[in-house]
């Protein structure tokens, strides 16, 4: 195997990179044995590759956690590209891996909610796109929580949804920023989107006066009334950013 990487299999590993928790950065994951054997690298040659995404991510590094510093300047480019369009780098991302399994995006993304054979032209390369990176978000933020909501716990992924905390239509910037995402059940995030709760930058929930109204009720002790001015389920990486708490909260009815 060839020791030079186009920026195809870069941009593969980093898509890669984005949904494996930290701790499986080995050449051991069947993940990356199967990018691998996919891109035509060795397993360990991808690990490599894989720390050095670690070792050049921005929240590793004011977190003190250490990736692979030798060889990291090779891949320094993916990443700022990443930062300066996350939308664009991850979509083309999400491209290269399914041409790299002689597959269509609309191949691979197979549910329902795919489904855009009615829409022509740019609108359906929007939605595809749009929808595409909306799964990828799911998957980085599912990964960042190990699948549990930061509330409740519950730990069943169709029950999860991984929500905005500043909303994906107010920052274009920051809608695939994992500091912006917080994984919740569909039962929390509703009651986060329509600020029946909220989340405080010392990752606390607080509960709005409005659903307070129904304390007398069975439901509000056991859904909300237990879990007030509790600490939410922090992730190991990517953290709520308080910037982005502080957005909710400049609009919660207290």
């Amino acid at each position: 195997m060839s020791d030079y990487w186009t920026r195809e299999q870069l941009l593969a590993v980093f898509n890669l990179y984005l949904k494996l928790p930290p701790s499986k950065l080995d050449p051991s994951n069947y993940e990356i044995k199967k990018l691998a054997s996919l891109i035509g690298k060795s397993d360990s040659s991808v690990a490599v590759r894989l720390n050095n995404f670690a070792f050049v991510d921005p929240y590793n590094q004011q977190h003190g956690m250490i990736g692979l510093e030798e060889g990291a300047e090779q891949i320094r480019s993916i990443w700022n590209g990443f930062m300066a369009n996350q939308e664009d780098t991850i979509y083309e991302s999400e491209q290269i891996v399914a041409s790299y399994q002689d597959k269509t995006l609309e191949e691979i993304y197979t549910d329902t909610a795919f489904q855009v054979s009615d829409l022509k032209g740019d609108y359906k390369i929007r939605s595809i796109k749009t929808r595409v990176n909306q799964n990828v978000f799911r998957k980085i933020i599912l990964k960042t929580y190990s699948n549990r909501c930061a509330i409740s716990g519950l730990n069943q992924p169709e029950l999860l949804i991984a929500g905005h905390i500043v909303p994906w239509a107010v920052n274009k910037e920051e809608r695939l920023n994992p500091e912006n995402g917080i994984c919740l059940s569909h039962l929390y995030d509703r009651a986060y989107e329509t600020g029946l709760i909220c989340i405080d930058t010392d990752y606390k929930v607080l509960i709005s006066r409005r659903l307070k109204q129904e304390v007398s009720k069975d439901f509000f002790q056991r859904f909300f009334g237990h879990f007030e001015h509790k600490s939410i389920q922090l992730p190991k990486t990517y953290q709520p950013k308080k910037e982005f708490l502080e957005y909710r909260l400049t609009r919660f009815d207290k």
